[in-house]
């Protein structure tokens, strides 16, 4: 982002095939940003240019590279430093999933990888090895696989919807359940299975950290109200600190064991109390 606080010029699109460039492109162009597809590495610093030299309102452009391969990395991952080093206003976001789920999307699909390996899996693993250092650099990375095309489309619209006076950086808080797996693209990760799971309460079970019920036995709990305090006291120290830093998205993820009962209430107070530019997913809720 630009010291105006102005959203990003130049958006990067990139990520493995099957993880949503698709969904991330069209949903950028949705947004108002001006969308270009498969441009190669040696075009980007004209992009770029172009994108210093046009009015306010007409300077988001995004670049979705990949589709073609990863024979042009190694370039463009220098064109994205020589940028960054000559200061200019460029974010990378990074699309991934897991090699399971990437396998079951070719397969359901029937599709063709991209790399065209003796099977998808071989595939799967060249590329994520081709594009290990361009996720080095990416500003966000968004893990894709438990995510549907809705809520791919939410998040993003989370990252570059333009909003008059909204924060130069964004924040996701998310609940999940560690018996389906740690989120993979988080930054700061609470565990919240050390305080009275409402699991065990008779009556509470078959509701959720959404239902009221749950809400007030898990937030009436004294060890709960401390935890919480501390957390958000620390996050109020924290996000300014990461913002002047440069970052421009910050994910915070409390975890219980099912997801479903405390760290859902959890992270719904947390975001209550920070409010200003803070989106919430559950991610196990409904399991």
């Amino acid at each position: 982002m630009r010291d105006d606080g102005v959203m990003a010029d130049l958006v990067i699109v990139a990520g493995m095939s099957g993880a949503g460039r698709s969904t991330a492109s069209a949903t950028l162009e949705d947004l108002g940003w001006f969308v270009i597809d498969n441009v190669p590495a040696a075009l980007v610093t004209r992009v770029a240019a172009l994108a210093d030299a046009a009015p306010e309102d007409r300077r988001r452009l995004a670049v979705v590279i990949g589709r073609s391969g990863t024979a042009e990395v190694p370039e463009m991952v220098s064109v994205i430093q020589d940028l960054r080093a000559e200061g200019t206003s460029i974010q990378v976001l990074f699309l991934d999933a897991s090699d399971e789920i990437l396998i079951r999307r070719y397969e359901g699909t029937r599709r063709r990888h991209p790399l065209a390996a003796a099977s998808v899996a071989g595939a799967i693993a060249q590329e994520r090895e081709s594009l290990s250092e361009l996720r080095a650099l990416a500003d966000v990375v968004l893990e894709t696989g438990e995510l549907t095309s809705n809520e791919l489309r939410r998040r993003i619209a989370e990252l570059f919807e333009p909003s008059a006076g909204a924060p130069m950086m964004r924040t996701a808080i998310v609940s999940f359940g560690y018996k389906f797996g740690m989120p993979r693209d988080v930054d700061i990760v609470f565990d919240c299975r050390f305080l009275p799971n409402p699991h065990w309460v008779a009556g509470l079970r078959a509701l959720s950290g959404l239902d009221e019920p749950v809400r007030e036995f898990v937030l009436g709990n004294e060890e709960t109200v401390r935890f919480i305090d501390e957390v958000v006291a620390m996050l109020a120290w924290q996000l300014p600190a990461f913002q002047r830093e440069g970052k421009s998205y910050l994910s915070v993820a409390f975890g219980c064991t099912g997801g479903r009962h405390r760290s859902v209430a959890i992270a719904e107070e947390v975001a209550r109390r920070l409010a200003t530019g803070v989106a919430v997913q559950h991610r196990d809720v409904a399991r």
